[in-house]
């Protein structure tokens, strides 16, 4: 099967674990999209702004001295953004509604990008 339909398989399991979830992306490091879950036709402007976002979140954590990038939580009004790098050559972008379990999306967005690294590195 091909990347982009394993991780495809992959979201849609996070969307049927975690009811808040409203779509999901994964798109490589370099910002071009690989697998969307989104209602809207955002998804490659959501890809680039993750890479971006990945490469500022590593960044910050290993100038804070703050260890290993684990995710980026970006909070408002309508609910959140969660994004998770995926091994090395994927970033997971997790969208949820107001009032989601914080823990459980957490939990699930951790899980599903360890997931997306290991097929990403058993295609390799």
């Amino acid at each position: 099967m091909a990347l982009r339909e394993e991780v495809f398989k992959e979201m849609l399991i996070l969307r049927d674990r975690t009811p808040d979830i409203s779509g999901s992306v994964a798109c490589t490091v370099d910002g071009l999209p690989i697998a969307c879950d989104v209602a809207d036709e955002g998804a490659e402007q959501t890809a680039a702004l993750s890479a971006a976002l990945l490469a500022l979140s590593r960044r910050m954590t290993t100038t804070a001295g703050k260890g290993t990038l684990e995710e980026t939580l970006i909070s408002g009004s309508a609910g959140y953004a969660a994004f998770y790098p995926a091994g090395p050559t994927i970033v997971l972008t997790v969208l949820a509604g107001p009032g989601t379990n914080l823990g459980l999306l957490r939990l699930e967005g951790r899980k599903t990008a360890a997931t997306l690294a290991a097929i990403a590195s058993q295609m390799s």
